[in-house]
């Protein structure tokens, strides 16, 4: 479970970001976190990484304050969670399956065992065949495939989702936020996915958190979005 207690994030520059979040998300949820640009969105997913840190308040991930966390705990803290960008963060000389082992690699596993998981992820999420290719030769959609692969590879309980489709047709967008729903319900990983994308946040039907300005003014259960 996350759980933000009261938390403000103010930046050096005067901007208050996030101001008194209070927010429960039990494990195995979908969330949907949406508002406009500087809503505070982007905010909220680099605080539960410990990126950031808030001006006041708790996070708890699993009863565990991360803010009280020394600096050797917070790489452990950050492989259980898996992140997905929306510029996708890949390394453009390294193929598809290079990089889904970049994780596997840090963690010092042996190679059979790297062969075999990475295969078992690329099939998940549908690109096995694109293994030997190098992003710079696949479509948008099979890129972010293979980011959300190098986000799983590890099994994390979190995976964070920052406006994944952003780049995407609306087509791609919608077999993407699939995916990460498959994700969510056969691994039973909390999604959160921050968006602005009202007509994914629509057709999905989760919980919807909407922020403004720094604030939560909605949270519903199968919510609804509407931008602007």
């Amino acid at each position: 479970m996350i759980e933000f207690q009261s938390v403000t994030k103010k930046y050096p520059s005067g901007q208050t970001a996030l101001e008194n979040i209070d927010l429960k998300i039990e494990s195995g949820e979908f969330v949907f976190v949406v508002g406009l640009s500087g809503a505070g969105k982007s905010t909220l997913l680099r605080l539960l990484t410990r990126e950031i840190i808030p001006t006041s308040g708790k996070i708890l991930f699993n009863n565990e304050d991360i803010i009280s966390y020394k600096k050797d705990k917070i790489p452990l803290l950050r492989r259980r969670i898996g992140t997905v960008f929306q510029d996708f963060k890949l390394l453009l000389t390294r193929t598809v399956f290079e990089n889904v082992a970049v994780p596997l690699d840090v963690l010092s596993k042996g190679e059979t065992e790297i062969e075999k998981e990475v295969s078992l992820v690329l099939e998940k999420v549908g690109i096995l065949d694109k293994s030997s290719s190098f992003p710079v030769q696949l479509a948008g959609g099979e890129v972010q495939r293979t980011a959300i692969a190098r986000a799983i590879i590890s099994k994390p309980e979190v995976l964070l989702a920052d406006e994944p489709t952003g780049d995407l047709d609306p087509k791609n967008s919608l077999a993407v936020v699939g995916l990460l729903e498959k994700i969510s319900k056969e691994d039973k990983t909390t999604v959160i996915m921050a968006t602005h994308n009202s007509q994914i946040v629509n057709h999905f039907k989760k919980r919807v958190i909407v922020l403004e300005k720094g604030k939560i003014v909605k949270d519903q259960k199968e919510g609804r979005y509407e931008a602007g």
